[in-house]
């Protein structure tokens, strides 16, 4: 390599340093800015965080109870409807047998102390009734799957106010 080409070389590597020492500046300043505009709106964000925490925090317990009491209306329509089904009518009808035999029998007992003598009437048998352990099960997992999307919805409140710039 010539004396001149290194020359030539040397020139360019001092132009492009004092390009690059021109725009590390403005590099500088930009990145500088954008942590700073992350810091503050992280900031923002906790104070957002701690506007809308204390507000729940504060109203929980209306709140709760609007929520435990937000399905009272769908609890009535619930005993209506199924009071109408004909299953039901039909399975109230066989359970309402099953108390019939016990008032039957407690009448027994009860005639068997009055004449003094050996109570010889059995005591009532208490049936399991699993039908309405599958519906309360079945109830209880739609009612949890209800509940998981309320949930989600109040997340979703939260981060929405987080998110607003006011």
């Amino acid at each position: 390599m010539t004396a001149n080409e290194i020359e030539k070389a040397a020139e360019r590597v001092a132009k492009l340093k004092a390009q690059a020492e021109k725009l590390s500046t403005p590099l500088a300043d930009a990145q500088a800015a954008l942590e700073a505009a992350q810091e503050a709106e992280a900031t923002r964000r906790a104070e957002r965080g701690a506007v809308y925490d204390r507000e729940f925090a504060d109203t929980w317990q209306t709140r709760a109870n609007e929520a435990a009491h937000s399905g009272d209306d769908a609890h009535a329509r619930f005993f209506e409807a199924l009071s109408a089904e004909p299953w039901f009518a039909a399975y109230v009808e066989f359970r309402a047998a099953r108390h019939k035999r016990r008032h039957v029998l407690d009448e027994a007992q009860r005639a068997q102390r009055a004449l003094r003598e050996v109570v010889t009437v059995p005591e009532q048998r208490f049936y399991a009734v699993a039908i309405l352990t599958a519906i309360e099960s079945h109830a209880e997992k739609k009612a949890q799957e209800v509940a998981a999307a309320f949930a989600d919805d109040l997340r979703e409140k939260r981060d929405d106010f987080l998110e607003r710039k006011s």
